[in-house]
């Protein structure tokens, strides 16, 4: 394990990662992407079975450093009702799964827009 906080938590394993993101975003209400130049959020078509994935992040520094090396990609934030509101039934539309939170092993945990949403208001409904 690294002395570096940011390290430490993108060496957790996927699950433990997924959980780490939930309380973020309950606690700040934002999901964060990368976007391109113009604005367009990064998309991923897994090379295994073909699923396209929007990867999410529970804050800017970990989208940031994800975004290392790809030069035109910066961070974008959705605020939670924007994300409710608008992109999941959207995500839902277009057949895009979430890419919940990737870190620097290959385990990813991938979700359903409705799952996330429906996960998210769960951890939501603990904080109050």
């Amino acid at each position: 394990m690294s002395d570096n906080p940011l390290t430490q938590i993108l060496e957790m394993d996927g699950e433990e990662r997924y959980d780490y993101f939930l309380d973020q975003v309950a606690e700040e209400r934002e999901i964060w992407i990368l976007v391109n130049a113009d604005n367009h959020f990064l998309k991923i078509v897994s090379d295994e079975d073909g699923v396209a994935y929007l990867p999410v992040w529970p804050g800017t520094e970990f989208a940031s450093e994800y975004a290392k090396g790809a030069g035109d990609l910066s961070p974008k934030a959705i605020s939670l009702p924007d994300f409710f509101r608008k992109w999941v039934p959207g995500m839902t539309k277009d057949g895009l799964e979430i890419g919940v939170f990737p870190g620097v092993d290959s385990e990813l945990w991938i979700t359903g827009p409705e799952e996330l949403k429906n996960d998210l208001q769960e951890v939501l409904s603990d904080t109050f």
